[in-house]
């Protein structure tokens, strides 16, 4: 046996990378073959079940029927095809837009069921559905659906988003959300009724992901705002000949002078330890604008301080701090530290599309002054001169 030389290290990793991949894209087929089939059976069953074409208990019959023609069948309760059913009514809508291509359904010779005169075979045609798949979603007029999502999420998840969120561009959201932090289907029933997307102009964050406990991470969600008004912050009253030019630092001596104003703002949960907290590891220092501990979430919480646009370089400082801080600071019984970064602007969907990359419970939060908050309540200029000479 020859040893392992760097060369076949790499082999056995360029062919197990190949061989992942293919699993995940056979896995990802799957999946769509399976919601193209239970989309296609969900139609064919409404359009039959739903205009009284099949009698009472039609359903059960089929399903029974089905286990004894096919040993081994599984996934074709009763149950389950009522549930087949409510995905196609839960998007049918969509067949309007193209968004879920139509299903072909060629006729075969009639088959005599056993009960009759709850079935009657003359009403109940057997057939083979030959869906064009699922997967090859078209959008037309919703350009804002998840179809990647809608796709690649399994149909238990499915069912518990049409189960318990009724609303159309509600359950986008769950789809989107599911898809993006790999939610088990129990934590996104969690999630769904906790009426997470009552709450969904949350700050962008990485919470699902890198918190294991998802009652937790719905949690900190609800703790932040995606935005903060300063109002006890007047730029104008600082000293600068720009406001433009005020930092990081003078900001954050506002709001230390400030503090219970800064707290309240967060909320009543969150008990203030100091700021520009300073901890040298391995011989490189560490300041950290503002250090709150949040009781109901018994976690360390830092505030990282930005005066302008949102950087991503802003998160590998963060992550550091947190870092340092579960070291250094956290104490056994207690949850990991979470970062905020308050910055004056931040693109959002760049702010989420960035943050999954890191293992660190993050958020990117946005603040207004007094200053610009005036600016937006008051008219244009011209329609304040035009006010004045009238």
């Amino acid at each position: 046996m020859i040893p392992i030389t760097a060369e076949i290290r790499n082999a056995v990793l360029s062919i197990k990378a190949a061989i992942l991949k293919s699993q995940a894209r056979a896995a990802q087929m799957i999946n769509h073959e399976q919601l193209s089939l239970y989309y296609g059976i969900g139609r064919y069953v409404s359009e039959h079940s739903r205009k009284g074409y099949w009698g009472t208990g039609a359903i059960d019959t089929i399903s029974r029927q089905l286990k004894a023609e096919l040993p081994g069948l599984k996934g074709f309760s009763a149950e389950n095809i009522k549930l087949m059913r409510r995905f196609y009514e839960a998007w049918k809508e969509l067949e309007v837009n193209s968004v879920v291509p139509s299903t072909e359904i060629a006729e075969v010779e009639p088959l005599s069921l056993p009960n009759k005169s709850v079935v009657p075979s003359t009403e109940l045609q057997p057939t083979e559905l030959e869906a064009e798949p699922i997967y090859q979603l078209r959008l037309t007029n919703d350009e804002t659906f998840p179809v990647t999502a809608f796709l690649n999420i399994s149909f238990s998840h499915h069912v518990a988003i049409f189960r318990y969120a009724e609303q159309y561009d509600e359950r986008k959201y769950y789809i989107q959300l599911a898809y993006q932090q790999r939610l088990k289907v129990d934590d996104l029933e969690e999630i769904i009724k906790a009426k997470t997307y009552d709450h969904r102009q949350a700050l962008p964050n990485n919470f699902f992901k890198a918190i294991p406990d998802k009652a937790l991470a719905l949690h900190t969600l609800q703790m932040f705002k995606d935005s903060y008004l300063l109002d006890y912050i007047n730029v104008e009253d600082i000293d600068v000949s720009d406001p433009i030019d005020v930092d990081e630092k003078v900001i954050e001596s506002k709001i230390v002078m400030n503090i219970k104003n800064f707290i309240m703002t967060f909320g009543r949960s969150f008990t203030y330890k100091g700021h520009q907290v300073h901890y040298d590891k391995l011989g490189h220092d560490h300041w950290i604008d503002l250090l709150f501990f949040n009781r109901e979430l018994q976690s360390l919480v830092v505030v990282e301080l930005k005066k302008g646009q949102f950087k991503p370089s802003y998160l590998g400082q963060l992550a550091a701090y947190l870092h340092v801080l579960d070291d250094e600071e956290k104490l056994p019984e207690e949850n990991p530290s979470v970062g905020i970064i308050l910055c004056k602007k931040a693109d959002k969907a760049y702010v989420e599309y960035v943050l999954q990359d890191y293992l660190k419970p993050m958020g990117v939060a946005t603040y207004q002054q007094m200053q610009n908050r005036l600016r937006e309540l008051l008219p244009p200029e011209e329609d304040m001169k035009r006010l004045i000479e009238e």
